[in-house]
């Protein structure tokens, strides 16, 4: 079977394990985990061939012509290179691993079936992006991540917050997503055709008429699609899903989409100062913007999302000073650790009951009950971080390496004010970033005073000598935090082992860094001594003061208790999180933050803090300017339609209607009326005939 024939099934398995889910999956019960995984894990394994016997070289390209459409026809075509292939195995293993998580996370859900089938599509819609060959080929596989992600950002659709989540998802991405449809014409307008080898050799050897304009057209999808300043916020709102559904989406489907897409067509930008200077303006406020966000969440999910938008802006930095070699190694190793740190979220949320970390730091018990979520999490943390030897550290000082190299006037026809947008909010974000994964990491690690852990020493024994009665029960249940004090039993294996798969590369794929410049444009990736001390050392500055902080502000969480609201150790995963996500307003106010005094990130912050809590207000921004004028004009319509237009419907039926009412009221049905009418007619018909007469 040569490559073509491979790269084909990669995206057409999970594809057709998605519709036979949504087919059969209610009537044939025992087929849907099967049809869940074994569809994704044959992808990843046939990506791996695909990757290795491209092996970095020749890009292959493979077409068929879909359909004639005049100047730009559309052809179903492949284009296989170093990028394509090592994006398409990040989806297919990340997509594996949810979808084995979930089996476990959503053992109990009733909407198991439909939900598997539509993390297939998903995965192959992404697929179909990194694989495609043809810009609208393309967009189908973009849209149809779009639909789906609807779906699944509101599988807990109970709730009002996955409800109104799932829609604003949909309704913000596609707010990009038509100008980028007007950028795609235009480009097929100026190069005259949608096959992007066809499109990268018109713009290289015969340059565009309008660069500036296309290329900020296709930047609004991006923006949205990749959540980039100031198209970002449903990002964090759609944390109300499933948690493994966010960690595939901020892993390696949705988000990732815009960045591999601005990848592949980096020439179309690079044509365009302003565009990329435009892209790192964009960059450097989503870095900075969502750092400080981060510091300030309660929800732990909310704390991943704003990281992810942060950790999107230095791969769009990355593309803004013309490396997409060092945006997509950022891409890769951010889908590993991103993976682990949304299933090992889930993990603890699982375990805690609630997703709020001002709860979390108040339960000792916690970390010993989810040893495997919380070490594989620290480990996750560290490669957010950057701190070496973990691959966040590698891919990361690509990033600032490339952005030092254009912001010091090495980087051809890249301007350098983009370079030194990026440099700067790079090393700031890598500030914030070592902060908010401190605090984080801080918030559930909390140790266990003494009387927990005498209550927990009491338990063990009991059990130990064979009293595992009311006692043992006493004695456990005595812990002040209320967590269990010897695990979790309610974790599934397969999750916990899903995390320790991950943890994997996320330690180790950082050591690629010497190898991949062969699969990409051949630029060196490796760290530069600079920006390595630079961006480690304001990392662990960062985190020291989030240490500092916390150490000042720890002893307050003993006067201002709070506890879990929905905790069910042994049920469902998915369930307890539905749970903590509807009880949430309600125990803990906002999502965005908690009044707690014992939050080291409200003492880092200070006045900043309620307003990063909330994202700077832009949700509020975006409906004064986008949703109220909205409305306004969708009331004047409603009044103009009901007011004028169905004025002059109701007249035109009104007349005739006054018409028959006075002619119904000469038809009295009496025979003298009608001899008398007759007679006066005939009188004045005589009189008028004599008058104009004699007039004459």
């Amino acid at each position: 079977m040569n490559t073509t024939t491979l790269a084909v099934l990669v995206p057409l398995l999970p594809f057709l394990g998605g519709i036979a889910g949504l087919l059969i999956g209610r009537g044939a019960a025992g087929l849907v985990r099967p049809l869940a995984v074994l569809p994704a894990a044959a992808s990843a394994v046939l990506a791996v061939l695909v990757a290795v016997r491209q092996g970095g070289g020749a890009t292959i390209d493979a077409a068929t012509r879909l359909t004639p459409t005049g100047a730009a026809p559309v052809d179903l075509a492949l284009h296989l290179d170093g990028f394509a292939v090592l994006v398409a195995v990040l989806v297919t293993v990340v997509s594996t691993c949810v979808q084995l998580y979930s089996t476990g996370y959503l053992r109990e859900d009733p909407r198991y079936s439909s939900y598997a089938a539509l993390v297939s599509l998903f995965t192959s819609a992404m697929l179909l992006v990194v694989y495609s060959g043809d810009l609208m080929v393309l967009l189908v596989g973009w849209e149809v991540m779009g639909i789906c992600s609807y779906f699944l950002i509101g599988h807990y659709w109970e709730t009002p917050e996955a409800r109104s989540a799932s829609l604003k998802a949909f309704l913000v991405t596609k707010l990009g997503d038509v100008p980028f449809l007007f950028g795609l014409f235009a480009l097929a307008a100026d190069t005259g055709s949608f096959r992007i080898t066809e499109v990268l050799h018109a713009v290289t050897h015969g340059g565009l008429d309008h660069p500036t304009l296309i290329a900020l057209l296709l930047l609004c999808g991006v923006v949205g699609k990749s959540a980039q300043f100031p198209l970002h916020t449903w990002l964090p709102d759609a944390m109300a899903g499933p948690t493994p559904v966010s960690a595939l989406i901020h892993a390696a489907t949705m988000v990732a989409a815009g960045v591999y897409l601005v990848a592949r067509l980096l020439p179309v930008f690079t044509s365009s100062a302003a565009a990329l200077v435009v892209l790192a303006v964009l960059a450097a406020v989503t870095m900075v913007g969502s750092g400080l966000a981060a510091l300030a969440q309660d929800d732990i999910k909310r704390v991943l999302a704003y990281s992810t938008a942060g950790q999107l802006g230095y791969m769009t930095g990355a593309l803004a000073v013309g490396d997409r070699g060092a945006a997509v190694f950022h891409l890769l190793s951010h889908g590993a650790f991103k993976a682990l740190l949304f299933l090992a979220a889930g993990v603890v949320i699982h375990a805690a009951g609630t997703n709020s970390l001002a709860a979390m730091s108040r339960m000792p018990g916690l970390r010993r009950a989810v040893p495997d979520a919380y070490w594989t999490l620290t480990v996750a943390l560290l490669a957010l971080a950057a701190i070496p030897p973990f691959t966040g550290f590698f891919s990361k000082e690509a990033v600032l390496g490339a952005a030092e190299h254009a912001a010091t006037g090495h980087a051809h026809g890249i301007p350098t004010a983009a370079g030194w947008l990026v440099l700067v909010a790079g090393l700031a974000t890598a500030l914030l970033t070592g902060a908010y994964a401190t605090r984080l990491w801080l918030l559930l690690g909390a140790r266990e005073t003494p009387e927990a852990a005498g209550a927990r020493e009491a338990a063990e024994a009991a059990e130990a000598v064979g009293a595992v009665g009311a006692e043992a029960r006493e004695a456990t249940a005595s812990a002040p935090d209320g967590t269990p004090a010897h695990g979790h039993p309610g974790t599934p294996r397969v999750m916990n082992a899903v995390l320790w798969l991950l943890a994997i590369p996320t330690f180790l794929f950082g050591l690629t860094a010497w190898a991949l410049p062969d699969w990409f444009d051949g630029r060196d990736l490796a760290p530069t001594l600079t920006t390595s001390v630079l961006g480690t050392g304001v990392a662990l500055v960062g985190g020291l003061l989030t240490y500092a902080a916390w150490r000042h502000t720890k002893a307050l969480a003993a006067r201002y208790p709070l506890g879990a609201v929905a905790a069910d150790p042994e049920g469902d995963a998915g369930r307890t999180e539905a749970q903590a996500i509807a009880s949430r307003p309600a125990a803990y106010g906002a999502p965005g933050g908690t009044e707690d005094p014992a939050d080291p990130g409200r003492l880092l912050l200070g006045g900043l803090h309620r307003h990063a809590a909330t994202g700077f207000h832009l949700d509020r921004l975006h409906s004064a300017l986008a949703v109220t004028p909205v409305r306004a004009g969708a009331t004047l319509v409603r009044f103009l339609d009901t007011a004028v237009i169905d004025t002059y419907v109701r007249a035109a039926a009104a007349l005739p209607k006054l018409l028959g009412a006075a002619a119904r009221r000469a038809q009295t049905g009496n025979i003298q009326t009608y001899l008398g009418a007759l007679i006066a007619a005939a009188a004045l018909l005589t009189c008028a005939v004599v008058l104009y007469a004699a007039g004459a």
